[in-house]
């Protein structure tokens, strides 16, 4: 079976070599690419000379990277992790392993740092709370939604659209798994500190409120019932409020004296069952953009089945 190895670097010359002499290691058959994102240091130079294949994505930010990744690379089981040294390379067998033997599209490489400087307090914060977040908002989920320490099965890779553009990328993958209910998998490998030299690029509260917008983007179009549902129910109850005094007074002296207010009322339930049609509509959209999305899914053949894996020996009962 074909493995590739994808590596999005941006400025990582301190720690590039060291991330693909691990991955090489690892994988010692398997090409290793390296996505270089306009870095304005000897990241590719370095790359290459540590073995790797290097290419380039212009358009800035780690979605686009992975986006062109997904595109350009033709394998059976992709390894993506990011160029910092701060994933642990020799369990990547594991992974792959856990995703052959449990026919999984996706295997995450779930966290665990023994180093404080390795993973902020204030992105484990973040994490648990997004994470939390996304489940509420999705069911079951990950427990590491952010890691970039993941194994995809080919049909994964060529069926996810990639439509974002920056760290937000990971959440729009771990969504594009729970929404066509693939199999999935978590490992918990080890998470260290950055190399002397190599600096995070992640901006919490930018990129923070930019993995908040994408959540909200990504409830709005895969769950319309329950968004606009939610907001059919604020405008009504907001509705059925002010329409209580007006009810009252009209029992009582069977006038309508605050016209504004009952014009307000009528709008807002209007708007109510305007929103809650649209989100009967645009469900039916939805469904009908996700059976599509599943059989091209569908189309492809899972970890350990078609003829790479037949040229490979693989046995049926394996894949």
């Amino acid at each position: 079976m074909r493995i590739a190895v994808l590596l999005p670097c941006y400025n990582e010359e301190a720690a590039i070599a060291q991330t693909v002499a691990g991955f090489r290691a690892a994988f010692p058959g398997a090409p290793i690419y390296v996505y270089d994102n306009n870095s304005s240091d000897r990241t590719a130079e370095v790359a290459r000379a540590a073995g790797a294949i290097v290419r380039a994505e212009r358009m800035q930010g780690k979605g686009h990277v992975v986006r062109r990744m997904f595109a350009d690379v033709e394998a059976d089981i992709y390894v993506m992790a990011d160029g910092d040294a701060t994933y642990d390379a020799a369990a990547a067998p594991a992974l792959v392993a856990r995703l052959v033997d449990e026919r999984l599209d996706m295997v995450v490489g779930a966290r665990r740092s023994e180093v404080e400087e390795a993973y902020r307090r204030g992105h484990r914060l973040g994490n648990r709370l997004f994470t939390g977040l996304l489940a509420s908002l999705f069911g079951r989920t990950f427990s590491d939604i952010f890691s970039g320490y993941r194994v995809f099965s080919r049909r994964f890779v060529k069926s996810f659209p990639a439509l974002s553009g920056g760290f937000e990328t990971e959440t729009e993958i771990s969504v594009h798994a729970l929404e066509l209910s693939m199999p999935v998998g978590e490992v918990v490998t080890a998470y260290g500190a950055r190399p002397e030299g190599s600096h995070s690029k992640l901006s919490t509260w930018r990129d923070g409120w930019r993995i908040m917008k994408t959540i909200f983007h990504l409830f709005r179009t895969e769950r319309p019932v329950l968004f606009y549902g939610a907001l059919a129910a604020f405008l009504a109850g907001l509705g059925l409020v002010l329409a209580v005094p007006l009810a009252i007074t009209y029992a009582e002296t069977g006038l309508v004296p605050r016209f504004p207010t009952a014009i307000l009322v009528t709008g807002l339930m209007i708007l109510s069952a305007l929103s809650f049609f649209a989100g009967l509509i645009l469900d039916t959209v939805v469904r009908g953009r996700r059976e599509v999305r599943r059989l091209h899914y569908l189309a492809l053949p899972a970890p350990g089945e078609g003829p790479a894996a037949a040229a490979a020996g693989v046995p049926a009962d394996r894949a």
